[in-house]
């Protein structure tokens, strides 16, 4: 099982929130949908960059790819503290199952369930809340939303991260362990040939005498 690799383990405390994203993350996500979503949800791709983070205030600037292939760049000013968190792009870090925060436009909001599930290669500990039609899934440590899916009768929204610079899973040091290991193998190999080629060499020379 592959194991997740935290490139960062910032995380600020602002009274009883902590806020677990820096200057300069980011997160990339894919969008799919069913059916004819209503104007302005027809995205396909998106990425959320942090800009800023001034105590529990998080600037943001989201971007969105639409199925005519147009791109929207929007910067967005989130506050754990009064719940102004747009679409729930980024919550307190480090909750657990029961823990509640709060948002403006759905209220208290408490975490139902935490798992362990894989996104981008790497095993994390996963937030999950589901209402009004929406089903959320953050990440514990940074408390950045991984998944999300929106279902009502005229369509169905899924999107999921697919990649990021918060997080590495070990694939990667594994992938620099073997390639090292690979260089080594072949250096030693042509150390030792050399090494069999001068002793040959000398061994035909002393025989010639």
């Amino acid at each position: 099982m592959i194991l997740l690799v935290v490139l960062s383990t910032f995380s600020v405390a602002v009274g009883n929130l902590k806020v677990g994203v820096e200057k300069g993350n980011w997160i990339e996500y894919n969008v799919t949908y069913t059916g004819i979503p209503t104007q302005g949800h027809d995205v396909n791709w998106a990425r959320m960059e942090v800009l800023n983070v001034q105590g529990p205030n998080i600037l943001v600037l989201i971007s969105s790819k639409y199925s005519d292939g147009s791109i929207q760049n929007v910067n967005y000013s989130l506050n754990l503290e009064t719940g102004h968190l747009i679409d729930n792009f980024i919550i307190p870090a480090d909750l657990n199952r029961g823990d509640s925060f709060y948002a403006e436009n759905f209220g208290e909001i408490t975490i139902s369930k935490v798992e362990n599930r894989e996104y981008t290669g790497s095993m994390h500990t996963i937030l999950c809340s589901s209402f009004n039609n929406n089903t959320y899934f953050w990440d514990q440590a940074t408390g950045v939303s991984v998944e999300g899916i929106t279902q009502t009768e005229e369509y169905t929204i899924h999107t999921i991260v697919t990649d990021t610079n918060m997080w590495i899973s070990s694939f990667a040091g594994v992938f620099d362990f073997s390639s090292i290991f690979l260089v080594s193998s072949v250096l030693l190999i042509f150390f030792i040939a050399g090494i069999l080629a001068i002793l040959r060499y000398l061994k035909m020379h002393k025989e010639r005498k």
